[in-house]
């Protein structure tokens, strides 16, 4: 409503130009925060008004008259001291009135602070395609009158500089360049801040598209059963479609959790296996699983990547355990070091009684293990990614 009343009072004193009522100076100053103002109020004498009969307002409340200064009949001034911030950033609304009530004249005060440098410019390249950017204003990033955030860049040694246009992402501080963009070449990207009150520019980072990629989440991420073994889940998912004519390594994370839990648990040691096989899972029990990919060294890149988001929800159950019908208990946890070496001591004695003559052992070998150890109601509770 207010800024509704500062437009108003613009127009009145445009179609009012040519025979003037009443004016206010300074007209919409930009002041500091803490400053103090002095705004006079002159009534044309053909108005018929005597100045000790008008008041101020600022922002639809009366200003007290110990404020004023009667300067001449037909000019009247009013002194503010500490301004604080405005309270919206189209200006707070100096009116000066009537003594009937009538708006006589108006101005509108942009009161805050300049803009501190930008920091934390990052920015990605969804599958090579585009550049997002974002950053975060410097200090407390509050300036309380309207501030201005330009994205610019050019190519290091040649380009002309350019601005990014498109800050509709649904996110502050953040631009978005969706073309025309060059490979193998390194970018100089900044921000600039501005307001009435001066400008700042943030540190200028220097960046190749293909050092900052990041990809669409894995697709197909499929979760299911390990025959009958109560303990283990297999987790495969399919490569990133859009980067299918790259040259890269992909790494991948999987993290999955209880159904009743919001805890995830992440596995990092996936590499760039498109399966995994979760093991050390409690029997009966719903899981709930995602990946993510990181495209690392495209064309040779020797960056690090940027993970992409996580792949929506799959989920898989554990097969019953009849040690859980039978009521028996899960070793605590002191007591699993124990435990694992207990079972690799069993597992390499039944390997020499049911598997001898074997030149080696597989994935298969050891799933017949856990078969068998889970018939003698026998079990760990170590969980581990064993990539299939």
């Amino acid at each position: 409503m207010l800024s509704l009343l500062c437009l108003m009072l613009f127009v009145a004193r445009v179609f009012s130009s040519s025979t003037p009522v009443a004016g206010i100076f300074p007209q919409d100053p930009a002041l500091r925060m803490g400053s103090s103002l002095t705004a006079t109020c002159t009534v044309s004498p053909e108005r018929g008004l005597h100045a000790n009969t008008m008041y101020w307002t600022l922002n639809g409340k009366r200003l007290p008259s110990s404020t004023y200064d009667l300067l001449s009949p037909n000019c009247l001034s009013v002194t503010l001291h500490h301004l604080n911030g405005s309270q919206q950033q189209s200006g707070d609304n100096l009116v000066c009135h009537s003594g009937d009530g009538h708006v006589l004249a108006g101005s509108c005060l942009y009161v805050g602070m300049p803009p501190e440098k930008p920091v934390n410019l990052t920015c990605w390249s969804r599958n090579t395609k585009d550049l997002s950017c974002k950053w975060t204003p410097g200090g407390r990033g509050e300036t309380f009158i309207k501030t201005k955030y330009t994205l610019k860049y050019k190519l290091r040694w040649y380009g002309r500089e350019r601005e990014c246009e498109d800050y509709s992402t649904g996110q502050r501080y953040t631009c978005y360049i969706p073309r025309d963009l060059a490979l193998f070449t390194p970018y100089e990207i900044w921000v600039e801040a501005s307001n009435q009150l001066g400008t700042a520019t943030s540190d200028v980072i220097t960046l190749d598209i293909l050092d900052v990629v990041t990809t669409d989440p894995p697709d197909n991420v499929h979760v299911s059963r390990v025959g009958e073994l109560e303990d283990q889940l297999t987790v495969r998912w399919g490569s990133p479609p859009a980067l299918k004519d790259f040259l890269f390594q992909a790494k991948y994370q999987i993290r999955y959790r209880l159904e009743d839990s919001t805890e995830w648990k992440v596995v990092d040691d996936v590499g760039n296996q498109t399966s995994c096989r979760l093991a050390g899972l409690r029997a009966g029990t719903v899981y709930f699983v995602q990946v993510r990919c990181n495209p690392v060294g495209i064309y040779g890149s020797r960056k690090a990547g940027i993970w992409s988001d996580w792949s929506h929800p799959s989920a898989a159950s554990t097969p019953h355990s009849e040690r859980l019908q039978s009521g028996s208990c899960e070793p605590k946890p002191g007591e699993q070091n124990s435990t694992l070496r207990r079972e690799l001591k069993q597992f390499f004695g039944w390997v020499r009684k049911h598997a001898y003559g074997c030149s080696g052992m597989s994935i298969k070998l050891y799933d017949q293990w856990r078969v068998w150890l889970q018939k003698s109601h026998k079990t760990r509770n170590q969980v581990a990614c064993f990539t299939t």
